[in-house]
Protein backbone atom coordinates (compact mmCIF):
# COMPACT_ATOMS: atom_id res chain seq x y z
CA UNK A 1 0.00 0.00 0.00
CA UNK A 2 3.06 2.34 0.90
CA UNK A 3 4.60 1.80 -2.59
CA UNK A 4 1.32 2.46 -4.54
CA UNK A 5 0.93 5.40 -2.28
CA UNK A 6 3.90 6.82 -3.28
CA UNK A 7 3.76 6.27 -7.18
CA UNK A 8 1.17 7.75 -7.17
CA UNK A 9 2.07 10.85 -5.71
CA UNK A 10 4.75 10.71 -7.68
CA UNK A 11 2.01 10.52 -11.37
CA UNK A 12 0.01 13.62 -9.59
CA UNK A 13 3.54 15.33 -9.31
CA UNK A 14 3.91 14.37 -12.87
CA UNK A 15 0.99 16.13 -14.17
CA UNK A 16 0.95 18.75 -12.37
CA UNK A 17 4.12 19.47 -13.99
CA UNK A 18 3.49 19.17 -17.19
CA UNK A 19 0.07 20.75 -16.47
CA UNK A 20 2.35 24.18 -15.31
CA UNK A 21 4.46 23.71 -18.26
CA UNK A 22 1.67 23.94 -20.77
CA UNK A 23 -0.24 26.68 -18.88
CA UNK A 24 3.13 28.75 -18.48
CA UNK A 25 4.93 28.24 -21.12
CA UNK A 26 4.48 31.33 -23.04
CA UNK A 27 3.59 31.53 -26.91
CA UNK A 28 6.17 32.24 -29.45
CA UNK A 29 6.02 36.17 -30.98
CA UNK A 30 6.08 37.15 -34.60
CA UNK A 31 8.49 40.35 -34.83
CA UNK A 32 7.27 42.37 -38.13
CA UNK A 33 8.99 45.42 -39.18
CA UNK A 34 8.36 48.36 -41.91
CA UNK A 35 9.36 51.67 -42.24
CA UNK A 36 8.25 54.53 -40.21
CA UNK A 37 7.90 56.74 -43.11
CA UNK A 38 7.58 57.29 -46.77
CA UNK A 39 7.53 60.08 -49.41
CA UNK A 40 5.34 59.57 -51.96
CA UNK A 41 5.10 61.84 -55.43
CA UNK A 42 1.43 62.57 -56.79
CA UNK A 43 0.83 60.08 -59.99
CA UNK A 44 3.53 57.82 -59.09
CA UNK A 45 3.97 55.07 -56.93
CA UNK A 46 5.91 53.65 -54.08
CA UNK A 47 6.55 50.59 -52.13
CA UNK A 48 5.32 49.46 -48.55
CA UNK A 49 7.97 47.13 -47.43
CA UNK A 50 6.94 44.81 -44.68
CA UNK A 51 9.80 41.80 -42.96
CA UNK A 52 9.15 39.76 -40.24
CA UNK A 53 10.75 37.24 -38.24
CA UNK A 54 9.29 34.07 -36.26
CA UNK A 55 10.79 31.01 -34.90
CA UNK A 56 8.96 28.83 -36.75
CA UNK A 57 8.62 27.52 -40.02
CA UNK A 58 6.74 29.29 -42.56
CA UNK A 59 3.47 27.40 -42.00
CA UNK A 60 0.72 27.07 -45.21
CA UNK A 61 -1.59 28.99 -43.12
CA UNK A 62 0.53 31.95 -42.92
CA UNK A 63 -1.69 35.08 -43.52
CA UNK A 64 -0.38 38.66 -44.23
CA UNK A 65 -2.83 41.59 -43.69
CA UNK A 66 -2.57 45.50 -44.44
CA UNK A 67 -4.99 48.10 -42.99
CA UNK A 68 -5.54 51.52 -44.16
CA UNK A 69 -6.44 54.76 -41.55
CA UNK A 70 -7.01 57.84 -44.16
CA UNK A 71 -5.32 60.98 -42.32
CA UNK A 72 -7.78 62.41 -40.00
CA UNK A 73 -9.59 59.76 -39.75
CA UNK A 74 -10.06 57.10 -36.83
CA UNK A 75 -10.97 54.17 -38.75
CA UNK A 76 -8.86 51.42 -40.44
CA UNK A 77 -10.21 49.54 -43.46
CA UNK A 78 -8.69 46.58 -45.13
CA UNK A 79 -7.15 46.72 -48.54
CA UNK A 80 -4.76 43.89 -48.98
CA UNK A 81 -5.14 39.94 -47.52
CA UNK A 82 -2.65 37.12 -48.37
CA UNK A 83 -3.84 33.51 -47.18
CA UNK A 84 -3.29 30.20 -48.32
CA UNK A 85 -0.84 31.26 -50.65
CA UNK A 86 -3.02 33.14 -52.88
CA UNK A 87 -3.03 37.63 -52.58
CA UNK A 88 -6.78 38.86 -52.09
CA UNK A 89 -6.63 42.78 -52.97
CA UNK A 90 -9.55 45.34 -52.75
CA UNK A 91 -11.18 45.68 -55.47
CA UNK A 92 -14.03 48.03 -54.31
CA UNK A 93 -12.50 50.64 -52.38
CA UNK A 94 -10.03 53.62 -53.09
CA UNK A 95 -7.34 51.10 -53.32
CA UNK A 96 -9.14 48.75 -56.57
CA UNK A 97 -6.65 48.33 -59.66
CA UNK A 98 -3.99 50.08 -57.39
CA UNK A 99 -2.07 47.90 -54.97
CA UNK A 100 0.20 45.03 -56.11
CA UNK A 101 1.90 41.81 -54.14
CA UNK A 102 5.78 41.93 -54.29
CA UNK A 103 6.39 39.56 -51.09
CA UNK A 104 7.02 36.45 -50.32
CA UNK A 105 6.69 34.69 -47.64
CA UNK A 106 9.01 32.25 -48.24
CA UNK A 107 11.56 35.07 -47.52
CA UNK A 108 9.61 36.82 -45.09
CA UNK A 109 8.63 38.91 -47.23
CA UNK A 110 5.05 40.90 -46.90
CA UNK A 111 5.55 44.23 -48.98
CA UNK A 112 3.33 45.79 -51.73
CA UNK A 113 3.09 48.53 -53.70
CA UNK A 114 0.96 51.32 -54.62
CA UNK A 115 0.05 52.90 -58.04
CA UNK A 116 -1.34 56.01 -59.19
CA UNK A 117 -0.31 57.90 -55.92
CA UNK A 118 -3.24 60.88 -54.76
CA UNK A 119 -3.78 63.01 -51.48
CA UNK A 120 -6.68 60.76 -50.35
CA UNK A 121 -3.54 57.93 -49.87
CA UNK A 122 -1.98 60.16 -46.94
CA UNK A 123 -2.09 58.29 -44.01
CA UNK A 124 -1.23 55.03 -41.37
CA UNK A 125 -0.46 51.88 -43.11
CA UNK A 126 -0.49 48.51 -41.08
CA UNK A 127 1.35 45.41 -41.85
CA UNK A 128 0.05 42.27 -39.77
CA UNK A 129 1.81 39.02 -39.93
CA UNK A 130 0.24 35.13 -38.57
CA UNK A 131 2.34 32.59 -38.75
CA UNK A 132 1.12 29.58 -36.29
CA UNK A 133 1.04 28.55 -33.81
CA UNK A 134 3.63 32.07 -33.64
CA UNK A 135 0.38 34.14 -33.63
CA UNK A 136 1.30 36.21 -31.01
CA UNK A 137 3.39 39.60 -31.66
CA UNK A 138 3.06 43.90 -32.71
CA UNK A 139 1.93 44.55 -36.21
CA UNK A 140 4.06 47.77 -37.52
CA UNK A 141 2.92 51.09 -38.72
CA UNK A 142 4.59 52.71 -41.82
CA UNK A 143 2.77 56.18 -42.50
CA UNK A 144 2.41 57.46 -46.03
CA UNK A 145 2.59 61.25 -47.10
CA UNK A 146 2.17 61.99 -51.01
CA UNK A 147 3.56 65.35 -51.97
CA UNK A 148 3.17 67.58 -55.27
CA UNK A 149 7.10 67.58 -55.65
CA UNK A 150 8.55 65.07 -52.96
CA UNK A 151 10.52 66.81 -50.66
CA UNK A 152 14.34 66.43 -49.65
CA UNK A 153 14.47 64.53 -46.73
CA UNK A 154 16.33 65.47 -43.72
CA UNK A 155 18.79 62.68 -43.77
CA UNK A 156 19.48 63.88 -47.28
CA UNK A 157 20.37 66.85 -46.73
CA UNK A 158 22.55 65.93 -43.51
CA UNK A 159 24.18 63.35 -45.30
CA UNK A 160 24.79 65.74 -48.27
CA UNK A 161 26.36 68.23 -45.68
CA UNK A 162 28.31 65.28 -43.74
CA UNK A 163 29.62 64.43 -47.12
CA UNK A 164 30.91 68.15 -47.96
CA UNK A 165 32.45 68.78 -44.77
CA UNK A 166 34.85 65.16 -45.35
CA UNK A 167 35.40 66.15 -48.64
CA UNK A 168 36.59 69.77 -47.27
CA UNK A 169 38.60 67.98 -45.05
CA UNK A 170 40.30 65.36 -47.82
CA UNK A 171 41.12 68.51 -49.66
CA UNK A 172 42.90 69.95 -46.93
CA UNK A 173 44.71 66.62 -46.01
CA UNK A 174 45.92 66.37 -49.28
CA UNK A 175 46.70 70.38 -49.59
CA UNK A 176 48.85 69.73 -46.45
CA UNK A 177 50.65 66.78 -47.41
CA UNK A 178 51.12 68.28 -50.43
CA UNK A 179 53.18 71.33 -48.98
CA UNK A 180 54.65 69.21 -46.83
CA UNK A 181 56.03 66.88 -49.37
CA UNK A 182 57.39 69.92 -50.82
CA UNK A 183 58.97 71.51 -48.16
CA UNK A 184 61.09 67.94 -47.29
CA UNK A 185 62.07 67.72 -50.82
CA UNK A 186 63.22 71.23 -51.15
CA UNK A 187 64.66 70.80 -47.72
CA UNK A 188 66.61 67.63 -48.91
CA UNK A 189 67.83 69.73 -52.21
CA UNK A 190 69.11 72.50 -50.10
CA UNK A 191 70.87 69.68 -47.42
CA UNK A 192 72.62 68.23 -50.79
CA UNK A 193 73.90 71.32 -51.79
CA UNK A 194 75.36 72.74 -48.82
CA UNK A 195 76.85 69.70 -48.17
CA UNK A 196 78.43 69.42 -51.69
CA UNK A 197 79.38 73.12 -50.84
CA UNK A 198 81.04 71.89 -48.08
CA UNK A 199 82.82 69.31 -49.61
CA UNK A 200 84.25 72.02 -52.06
CA UNK A 201 84.95 73.90 -48.94
CA UNK A 202 87.17 71.28 -47.99
CA UNK A 203 88.88 70.81 -51.14
CA UNK A 204 89.70 74.36 -52.02
CA UNK A 205 91.35 74.48 -48.49
CA UNK A 206 93.59 71.35 -49.32
CA UNK A 207 94.72 72.78 -52.35
CA UNK A 208 95.47 75.73 -51.03
CA UNK A 209 97.19 74.27 -48.28
CA UNK A 210 99.28 72.41 -51.20
CA UNK A 211 100.18 75.45 -53.08
CA UNK A 212 101.54 76.79 -49.83
CA UNK A 213 103.64 74.50 -49.31
CA UNK A 214 104.59 74.25 -53.07
CA UNK A 215 105.58 78.11 -53.15
CA UNK A 216 108.41 78.06 -51.23
CA UNK A 217 110.34 75.27 -52.98
CA UNK A 218 109.24 77.15 -56.27
CA UNK A 219 110.75 80.04 -54.46
CA UNK A 220 114.11 78.14 -54.02
CA UNK A 221 114.34 77.01 -57.11
CA UNK A 222 113.84 80.46 -58.99
CA UNK A 223 116.73 81.53 -56.54
CA UNK A 224 118.80 78.43 -57.37
CA UNK A 225 117.86 79.26 -61.33
CA UNK A 226 118.61 82.87 -60.72
CA UNK A 227 122.41 82.10 -59.11
CA UNK A 228 123.07 79.49 -61.76
CA UNK A 229 122.37 82.08 -64.54
CA UNK A 230 124.55 85.00 -62.94
CA UNK A 231 127.38 82.45 -62.36
CA UNK A 232 127.20 81.34 -65.72
CA UNK A 233 127.04 84.66 -66.74
CA UNK A 234 130.14 85.96 -64.82
CA UNK A 235 132.37 82.92 -66.02
CA UNK A 236 131.19 83.99 -70.01
CA UNK A 237 132.39 87.55 -68.84
CA UNK A 238 135.99 86.38 -67.63
CA UNK A 239 136.23 84.23 -70.57
CA UNK A 240 135.73 87.20 -72.63
CA UNK A 241 138.21 89.28 -70.90
CA UNK A 242 141.10 86.28 -70.88
CA UNK A 243 140.29 86.28 -74.39
CA UNK A 244 140.62 89.71 -74.94
CA UNK A 245 144.08 89.90 -72.96
CA UNK A 246 145.71 86.91 -75.08
CA UNK A 247 145.14 88.82 -77.65
CA UNK A 248 146.84 91.70 -77.18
Amino acid sequence: MGSQGSLGRETLLLLAVLVSAMVLTPTLAIHVYTDREVHGKVGSKVTLSCTFWSREWISDDISITWHFQPEYSRDSISIFHYAKGQPYIDDIGTFKDRISWIGDPGWKDGSIVIHNLDYTDNGTFTCDVKNPPDIVGKSSQVTLFVFENVPVRYGVVLGAVIGGVLAVVLVILVIAYLIRYCWLRRQATLQRRLSAMEKGRLRLGKDSSKRGRQTPVLYAMLDHSRLTKSSSEKKSRGGLGDSRKDRK
